[in-house]
């Protein structure tokens, strides 16, 4: 399985890859902005994204309606600070399937895992 880490953090990627490879998640891909992320999703057979809201050059929500473009199926979960309830409603409007709230743990990362594509453990 490929996941897909798109945050323009360094820190967040490596926190959320790291949370992934200790799950047994060795396929982890990395992009730091929205734009980023579309050459890895146009170039790559990708499982799953976990996605940043607030980044440069294309953000979050701004990813998701271009992967909803081409893939209506591909289980997006957004990982923000931001829970106000225009954005959540923003980003349903546009199919996202799940948040994960920052800062995040491995057990609320698995449980997203989980649900959406049947592992890890």
């Amino acid at each position: 399985m490929k996941v897909l880490v798109v945050d323009d953090s360094q820190m967040t990627r490596m926190v959320a890859k790291n949370c992934l490879n200790n799950l047994g998640m060795k396929d982890v891909e990395e992009a730091e902005d929205g734009v980023e992320a579309m050459k890895v999703v146009n170039s790559k057979e990708v499982d799953v994204i976990f996605s940043d809201w607030n980044m440069p050059n294309m953000t979050g929500l701004e990813l998701l309606i271009e992967v909803r473009k081409q893939f209506a199926d591909l289980p997006f979960i957004m990982i923000t600070t931001e829970g106000s309830k225009e954005r959540v409603l923003e980003a349903m409007k546009h199919g996202v399937n799940d948040y994960l709230a920052k800062p995040f743990t491995p057990a609320a990362l698995n449980e997203k895992l989980k649900k959406w594509v049947g592992a890890p453990a």
